[in-house]
């Protein structure tokens, strides 16, 4: 958990403002608490004050150090209105207060405002709501179209320390086109950057290098030379097997150029779904790999989220991180 604890303590006494949509459900308060006695954060819980001070008193966790904001009664609620309708022209500033009037709105809207460094939601809320109200109110960083998410997996390595590496995408989209898979290596890179420091991205496949031939194959391709054109700063290569990607003696045996990704790739970008989902859960579930996450990206400011099945350590962790990204 060494990037979990790098993490707090790049933001332990700051007093960054997180903003948690779920101010009533029981874990997210007991995370509120551990954040405010462990000087990770200053939580501000969004929901009605007298329905959160009561769930909180019948659990018995103090609200010390803690905000709560309702947003059907906010101050804010009009400026951040404003904010929204701006440059949209079939939205009302009263429909954008009657949309501010829940929870996730409101808390990306706060984000957005600059007042929270980072919006994590997700235990009582499916991921669609999340990735709705992110896009409306914080919106897509420059150059990207296409939200995405990352697991960040730390791996066991030699010696009995872990290697971190991001995966993507494993949860948001199914199907993604040469340009979304494009958008989500981008992102990811910035990801990791903020994270685990230089990345080297890999665009995954059954083949490397031309070593077989296939449409599937052709995506990933026409993703790499995306990727080149929009951020030739990048180290990235593609299409690569998931060995040519990680060993260097496969990528030695498979390829003729080896380059600065193959055989030390950190950023591993899967072609579908279903290949970056049943990854991330083998490597967890049989390589004894802890899978933190999902975390979405691509969002011009920080925005997570949960599992429907968070502990409270998660939601700890979870707010470290994107607290740490925000700082970049």
């Amino acid at each position: 958990m060494d990037i979990v604890k790098t993490g707090k303590a790049r933001i332990k006494g700051r007093g960054l403002r997180v903003v948690l949509p779920e101010g009533e459900e029981e874990r997210i308060l007991s995370a509120a608490q551990r954040l405010v006695a462990e000087r990770l954060a200053q939580p501000v819980m969004v929901g009605k004050l007298a329905e959160v001070q009561a769930r909180a008193a019948a659990l018995g966790v103090s609200l010390e150090g803690c905000e709560v904001r309702d947003p059907s009664r906010d101050d804010a609620l009009a400026a951040y209105a404003e904010q929204i309708v701006a440059g949209r022209e079939k939205m009302s500033a009263g429909m954008a207060e009657r949309m501010l009037r829940r929870p996730l709105y409101f808390a990306g809207a706060m984000v957005a405002a600059g007042d929270a460094a980072a919006m994590v939601g997700g235990v009582a809320n499916p991921t669609r709501r999340v990735i709705e109200a992110g896009l409306i109110t914080i919106g897509l960083a420059p150059g990207i179209a296409t939200p995405s998410s990352f697991f960040l997996m730390l791996v066991p390595a030699a010696g009995g320390d872990r290697k971190p590496y991001i995966f993507a995408d494993c949860a948001i989209n199914a199907e993604p086109s040469a340009r979304e898979l494009a958008d989500i290596a981008i992102a990811s890179a910035e990801s990791a950057q903020s994270l685990i420091g230089e990345p080297r991205v890999a665009l995954l496949s059954f083949s490397t290098h031309g070593s077989a031939s296939h449409p599937r194959v052709d995506k990933v391709r026409a993703a790499l030379e995306i990727v080149r054109k929009l951020r030739p700063d990048l180290a990235v290569d593609g299409e690569l097997q998931g060995d040519a990607a990680l060993s260097p003696i496969v990528a030695a045996n498979k390829m003729q150029s080896l380059g600065t990704v193959a055989g030390c790739a950190n950023v591993l970008i899967f072609p579908d779904l279903d290949s970056g989902n049943i990854a991330y859960k083998l490597v967890q579930h049989l390589g004894g790999a802890i899978a933190i996450g999902p975390f979405l990206q691509g969002f011009a400011k920080p925005i997570c989220d949960l599992s429907r099945g968070a502990s409270v350590e998660d939601i700890v962790a979870t707010v470290a991180v994107a607290l740490a990204r925000s700082l970049r």
